[in-house]
């Protein structure tokens, strides 16, 4: 269901009434009459539902973690907040860049739709830019030959299937972030889908060497190995991209998480 495109319909409709109330009939109802239910509950709603919509559009845009592949950045049930403006202006509903404002970073957490299935919503960090070589061995990440610096930690604890997982401190480009690694996990890619450009990447035993497509980013989960990205479904193009997370606005289970990610 593409919500900003049902947003986009009742403001339209919405505002059609509203129009036409203060134009017309507005003109034609007695002073100090009762409004008719069409304009209270049609009408009146228009500049809520405008507001609404151009604040999903062009700043800032709720999404809610549907999985495990970002812990221990992101939770399950974690409610973030996007924003949309990060990476250029799109034009609500069709998508397409009418401003370019800059691009994502090594490092940054991206909300885009699936390659695969342009309907949905992914979340993963950004590993590789356009030009790079990514190379993830025997579960090191090297970025254009270089070693991406990574300190072992105290472990994960998986409090939903009490399990541990390594967790090391990352440091790609400047930002440093959490990732888990299972020890019983194989270090190649067990599975992969048919992707464009997968005559770039070359997989083995020990990992993967991949090298990005113009006009392309590499995406990776934190939770490396119980993460679907495009170590599996492929390079994301950048009209893809929705925009950049920044904050945990909200948790059920956690309200601890309120304020969480930057």
């Amino acid at each position: 269901m593409d919500f900003a495109l049902i947003l986009f319909v009742l403001s339209l409709l919405t505002g059609v009434l509203w129009f036409a109330d203060r134009l017309v009939f507005r003109k034609k109802r007695p002073a100090g009459g009762p409004e008719p239910v069409w304009v209270e509950w049609g009408a009146g709603f228009f500049p809520i539902l405008l507001a609404i919509f151009l604040l999903r559009s062009f700043l800032v845009e709720p999404f809610r973690i549907p999985s495990g592949s970002m812990i221990p950045t992101l939770l399950v049930g974690d409610f973030i907040l996007v924003n949309k403006y990060s990476y250029g202006i799109r034009l609500p509903v069709i998508d397409k860049k009418i401003i370019d404002i800059d691009s994502p970073k090594r490092g940054e957490v991206a909300v885009f739709r699936y390659p695969l299935d342009p309907s949905q919503d992914y979340i993963k960090r950004v590993i590789g830019l356009p030009g790079d070589t990514v190379e993830y061995i025997n579960k090191r990440l090297r970025i254009n030959g270089e070693e991406v610096p990574a300190k072992q930690i105290e472990d994960y604890l998986h409090t939903d299937r009490l399990q541990y997982s390594n967790q090391f401190v990352e440091t790609l480009a400047g930002v440093e972030h959490r990732v888990l690694n299972d020890a019983d996990a194989p270090a190649y890619v067990s599975q992969r889908l048919p992707f464009p450009g997968q005559e770039n990447c070359d997989y083995s035993s020990e990992g993967f060497r991949c090298k990005v497509p113009a006009g392309h980013y590499f995406m990776m989960g934190d939770n490396r190995d119980q993460s679907a990205d495009s170590r599996i479904w492929g390079f994301v193009p950048d009209e893809n991209l929705r925009g950049r997370a920044f904050f945990v606005w909200f948790n059920f289970s956690d309200l601890g998480r309120i304020g969480r990610f930057h």
